[in-house]
């Protein structure tokens, strides 16, 4: 693991849209057309900014963030302004290796309370409980966790 730098901004977008087109039975969008999306480039634009940290995977496989978003431009997985919205995403060849449970051990480890959003359906869902987030919220079709400190 490293932590993520301005250089590393290209990593951030790739597992920003591989955090996007999970699903393995779906065809997403290309990243290009995803990743121009304002509701999904927040989650990346600006990268460097007060209160942003992430770590990359060995191999650039995957990447944890965090990123701070205020009462009027937030993620989908926002609670709080003083809370850090989390964005995990895997690379396809990596999943089912261990490598989204690291990042996520290693982005809570330098972290406090924290709060994310996922699909109702994605098999992330019970990672999350396992590290201690609970579900508090319910969006389309998405659950908003939270874990606290």
């Amino acid at each position: 693991m490293r932590i993520a730098g301005a250089e590393d901004l290209p990593v951030l977008r790739a597992m920003l849209y591989e955090a996007f087109a999970w699903r393995p039975d779906v065809v997403a969008p290309p990243p290009d057309e995803v990743l121009a999306r304002p509701d999904i480039a927040l989650y990346v634009d600006g990268w460097g900014r007060p209160g942003d940290l992430g770590v990359i995977a060995d191999g650039d496989e995957g990447a944890a963030w965090v990123r701070l978003f205020t009462n009027q431009e937030h993620g989908y997985g926002f609670v709080a302004p003083p809370v850090p919205e989390l964005t995990i995403g895997v690379a396809k060849t990596a999943r089912g290796r261990g490598v989204g449970t690291a990042l996520l051990e290693d982005i809570l480890a330098r972290v406090g309370s924290v709060s994310l959003s996922v699909d109702l359906d994605n098999p992330a869902v019970r990672l999350y409980e396992r590290f201690g987030f609970v579900r508090v919220g319910h969006v389309g079709t998405s659950w908003t966790m939270q874990r606290w400190i």
